[in-house]
């Protein structure tokens, strides 16, 4: 149904249904009388139905006009909060923006990029919370945040997923005379198989990638010898420090242990082996102010800032 209700007629609508008066809607409005009638006389036009009831001693709306009453006010918050939203985006940049984070976004690339962002925007503040990837999802799909980053694609029909940098993923090893010998190299295939192996849970971004990264290879990850299932790649590279098995995780998160020497990694450079990181947002629903500016930057940052990556 196409009909085309002009703001000022459902303005004048709802002022002479709080007001209960023509006269009193015209005054509050700076308009005549008549005017307020033509307005209201256009709207029952187009909609086909009586909205207001006029005797000589009340003015009321009808049913069918209680029923649009609630919708025009909706109508005239909204584009108040529109008016609102773009005069404190004009006059300051300042308040809080909600993020969920899965483990390998929030601990590795958003400090990087989130101290940029401050530098620009002291005065907007946020609050993180880090969960597993398809939980950062269900979060920005049920609106308990506004923005998520994510370390892998998690399919949801109420979001959008953007790609917002490239993560290197690696195989570490202890750092012993065995896997020093192959320096450079990927290991062979036949010794991932041999290998007790330290897993990251297998709803996290970081498992995902890893077995996509093997299926590539000709490797299923169910025949990997999984010895353990952590949650987070600290205690991945932890126990692969302690020559527990080997694991498979973001080479930015194994960066420290590798400088240390404590473990080895071997490296998936090739750029089809690049692992996706995601920044999230709502489809329906429209960002803050400052969280639009956030998501635009962030979205961005990586790209133009490549030198930043922490790998």
């Amino acid at each position: 149904m196409d009909i085309d209700m002009d703001i000022k007629e459902l303005e004048a609508f709802v002022y002479v249904v709080e007001n209960c008066s023509f006269s009193r809607a015209a005054e509050l409005l700076h308009l005549t009388q008549p005017t307020i009638s033509s307005h209201i006389s256009a709207l029952e036009r187009k909609l086909g139905i009586k909205l207001v009831v006029r005797t000589t001693k009340e003015t009321y709306p009808s049913d069918a006009g209680k029923l649009l009453y609630r919708y025009a006010k909706e109508i005239l918050q909204v584009r108040e909060n529109a008016a609102a939203a773009i005069k404190s985006f004009s006059q300051e940049m300042r308040g809080t923006i909600t993020l969920a984070a899965s483990t390998v976004p929030s601990q590795y690339y958003l400090p990087h990029l989130l101290q940029n962002f401050h530098e620009k925007y002291p005065d907007i503040a946020f609050n993180i919370q880090m969960e597993d990837s398809p939980k950062v999802i269900e979060m920005v799909a049920t609106r308990a945040v506004e923005i998520g980053f994510s370390g892998t694609r998690v399919e949801n029909h109420k979001c959008i997923s953007q790609e917002f940098a490239g993560d290197c993923m690696a195989v570490i090893t202890p750092n012993t005379e065995k896997f020093r010998a192959y320096a450079g190299r990927h290991l062979p295939k036949e010794l991932l198989l041999s290998e007790t192996f330290i897993s990251r849970e297998k709803s996290s971004g970081t498992y995902q990638a890893g077995r996509e990264i093997l299926e590539r290879m000709g490797v299923d990850i169910a025949q990997l010898r999984t010895a353990i299932e952590v949650r987070s790649s600290e205690s991945v590279k932890q126990m692969v420090g302690e020559g527990l098995g080997i694991g498979l995780i973001s080479l930015s998160a194994a960066r420290d242990y590798v400088q240390f020497e404590k473990v080895l990694a071997f490296p998936f450079e090739e750029e089809e082996l690049r692992r996706k990181l995601y920044i999230v947002k709502h489809k329906n629903s429209i960002l803050s102010p400052i969280a639009q500016v956030f998501y635009d930057y962030a979205r961005k940052y990586y790209e133009k800032h490549p030198e930043k990556a922490p790998e």
